[in-house]
């Protein structure tokens, strides 16, 4: 029996007191994270959302087995939310309508959800009327019946075994009756309509990358903000076999649906937490110009020590200045020895030959470029 077809459904329930541990453990991260965030400006906090917001399309489409063009996403998040980049790629139409569908539910998230909206969303997703060789339904529900099957042709796996297509109607406005409802909001709200979506699976395809999409503007909402610092859908690429494995077992079972919440919130946990340290670099490079707002740099000083705390890889060297800026060896040693004389750059010990730095930040900090070669 599938959770669909309990008399309990859709009426999930769940272990109060072990959801509200976990939860209190979110709230603070979450708390902290935002806490960091409050120190840096508009600028640099929009420039952590274009990361962010493209390391979920990406991770998103990656969960599926669609692979996306990194620089593309990242262009053209970045297009849309009006943040410049220094070297911008031109995106696809394909990939300009994957942004638009996931921007439209952050950016705006105090929209209800309507059956129209998520047709516009599926009409993103598969813009040709194909998916692969297969020919579907195109904003629209499915008319078919739905069954989520692994392992080669006959000798197939039966995972799950979705709603009949004719109950998707009533099922969906159920659903969307729930989601637009006032009395729902909060952390929990997300992970719940991640399930319920993915149970339904209204659509021939692009069930989960709509249904992170969702669980992705109920985290809007619980933060009532339309910026998205950490990645959910990335942190649940990583863990792509639990993932699968817990709503597997959850679909498969009663609509008691703790173990669920506890570990997308877990998910989601990790997700704020390495989101904390991809925005330390971001920090590191605020404090570094607050720290040296007065000191006297050239603009190729400050391109190359810039790309350095944008986290450019390889060893900071005279050689790599000089194959970077297109300048002599004598030039880019004077420029680093004017920049170690003010005590921006720092030597590493134990290094005879083939000198690398690290740039100081501040009296604390010291970030220490990648030690491999460009």
């Amino acid at each position: 029996m599938y959770i669909h077809e309990h008399k309990e459904w859709p009426s999930f329930s769940w272990n109060k007191e072990l959801v509200g541990e976990k939860l209190n453990k979110v709230n603070k991260a979450v708390g902290y994270l935002m806490g960091r965030l409050s120190v840096i400006g508009f600028n640099d906090k929009m420039s952590a959302v274009v990361e962010s917001i493209s390391h979920d399309i990406i991770a998103s489409s990656e969960i599926e087995g669609v692979e996306l063009n990194n620089e593309q996403v990242r262009s053209s998040v970045a297009r849309k939310l009006g943040v410049q980049l220094p070297n911008p790629t031109e995106s696809s139409r394909y990939i300009d309508g994957v942004v638009e569908m996931a921007l439209d539910a952050t950016v705006n998230f105090n929209s209800p959800i309507t059956h129209e909206r998520l047709f516009g969303w599926h009409n993103c997703l598969f813009p040709t009327g194909w998916s692969g060789s297969t020919k579907i339904d195109v904003a629209r529900y499915r008319s078919g019946e739905m069954k989520v099957i692994s392992g080669m042709f006959g000798r197939e796996k039966v995972h799950y075994v979705a709603p009949a297509p004719e109950r998707i109607d009533e099922e969906m406005n159920r659903f969307l009756d729930w989601f637009n409802s006032d009395a729902h909001n909060g952390y929990v709200k997300s992970a719940i309509a991640h399930l319920w979506f993915v149970c339904l699976h209204p659509f021939d395809d692009g069930n989960g990358r709509i249904g992170r999409a969702i669980a992705d503007m109920a985290l809007s909402q619980a933060e009532n903000s339309k910026m998205r610092f950490f990645s959910v859908s990335h942190q649940i690429n990583k863990d792509k076999k639990q993932y699968y494995d817990i709503l597997e077992k959850t679909q498969k079972g009663d609509c008691e649906i703790t173990e669920w919440i506890i570990w997308y919130l877990d998910c989601l946990l990790r997700s704020v937490e390495q989101s904390d340290e991809t925005l330390s670099k971001v920090l590191n490079k605020v404090i570094f110009w607050q720290t040296h707002a007065e000191t006297v740099l050239s603009e190729r000083q400050r391109e190359v020590l810039n790309l350095y705390l944008d986290g450019y890889p390889g060893k900071l060297t005279a050689k790599n200045w000089a194959k970077r800026v297109k300048v002599s060896p004598d030039t880019a040693a004077r420029d680093i020895k004017d920049l170690v004389e003010k005590s921006i750059l720092i030597p590493q010990q134990g290094r005879v030959r083939d000198v690398f730095y690290g740039i100081r930040c501040s009296e604390s900090i010291l970030v220490i470029p990648m030690p491999e070669d460009v």
